[in-house]
């Protein structure tokens, strides 16, 4: 038996859960997802919770998977889900104009990322920059992208990171004796 797949989803009282088909959708606060129910696993709403079957033992990683979308579209539209990015180096910073996210990053030119919907990019003191939506592989996604702008340097450890990333420092060379 699956261990994630067979636990429950609570459902909160602010998000409304329909099951239409092939696929589980939920509405809340903070937006409108949906999420697929894969052939072989069953999805049941009651008394405000969501629990998933599955029909044999050959579905089992498809069962925890099931289980894990829904539960993450129900959070998702309830609370929302949140990354967090630090800019280190000199010169180097961010700002937000509209839908765009400027990024100064030690180019030639400034580096423009258009926010895609459902998507927020906050920006605070120019290097600490938060991405939020609702959607928790476009929020991965996004902050993915803007950390690959300018990975980390293992040398001097400048560049775009995730809050609280540790990173190995490597030694330059040390040259002849």
């Amino acid at each position: 038996m699956s261990r994630v797949g067979k636990n429950p989803i609570a459902v909160p009282s602010g998000a409304q859960v329909e099951i239409v088909g092939a696929q589980i959708r939920v509405k809340g606060p903070k937006g409108e997802l949906t999420a697929p129910i894969p052939a072989g696993i069953e999805a049941k709403l009651e008394d405000g919770k969501l629990e998933f079957t599955r029909q044999s033992d050959l579905d089992a990683a498809k069962h925890g998977l099931a289980r894990a979308l829904a539960a993450n579209a129900v959070r998702g539209v309830t609370q929302g889900f949140t990354k967090q990015l630090e800019i280190v180096g000199i010169g180097y910073r961010a700002a937000v104009a509209g839908r765009v996210a400027v990024f100064s990053l030690g180019y030639s030119h400034p580096i423009e990322v258009l926010m895609p919907e459902g998507i927020e990019i906050k920006v605070d003191a120019q290097t600490k920059i938060e991405v939020s939506g609702a959607d928790r592989q476009k929020v991965g996604q996004i902050s993915a992208m803007i950390r690959q702008l300018r990975p980390p340097d293992p040398y001097k450890q400048k560049g775009v990171r995730y809050a609280g990333e540790e990173l190995l420092k490597k030694e330059g060379k040390t040259g002849s004796k």
